[in-house]
């Protein structure tokens, strides 16, 4: 029993071990591409933000709308971007979260909660994909933890 017990330890040792390099690389990836992809959109298309303005929260709603909408494409253009490197991931975690919660009073708030009717939902879950990586960082194989390595002295 000692020997399979010692089996097992060693086993969950090396998946620990895995997981501190690799598990937030999913979460990592996944944020990146959907941020990406509203990026793009944004970048390649006209500047709606007109036509939602006075439904954005404070202090959202005194910025003038092409600040906004610069902000929010180059946000969604460099954030994944550094997700990919993990690269200043606490940061541009936050700054998404941010901008998530900026679209969900301002656009997805009116629509319900469910994903097929434009709702909060998906919205939501992208928050909640951000908690770990606010909370744990991206893990090993990322640039923060290279820069912190080899700059922060312990």
């Amino acid at each position: 029993m000692t020997g399979l017990i010692k089996v097992v330890q060693k086993s969950l040792g090396g998946v620990n071990w895995l997981g501190s390099y690799l598990s937030m690389l999913p979460l990592r990836f996944l944020l990146a591409y959907e941020f990406w992809e509203s990026g793009v959109e944004k970048y390649n298309g006209e500047n709606w933000f007109a036509d939602i303005k006075d439904q954005f929260p404070w202090p959202f709603d005194v910025v003038p709308v092409d600040i906004s909408w610069a902000l929010s494409t180059w946000f969604e253009l460099i954030g994944p971007i550094a997700l990919v490197l993990g690269l200043a991931t606490r940061f541009f975690s936050v700054s998404l979260v941010i901008l998530t919660l900026v679209a969900i009073v301002a656009v997805h708030l009116g629509h319900g909660y469910t994903i097929s009717e434009g709702g909060w939902k998906l919205p939501l879950m992208y928050i909640v994909m951000f908690v770990p990586l606010i909370l744990s960082g991206p893990g090993k194989l990322s640039l923060d933890c290279w820069l912190s390595r080899r700059f922060v002295k312990k």
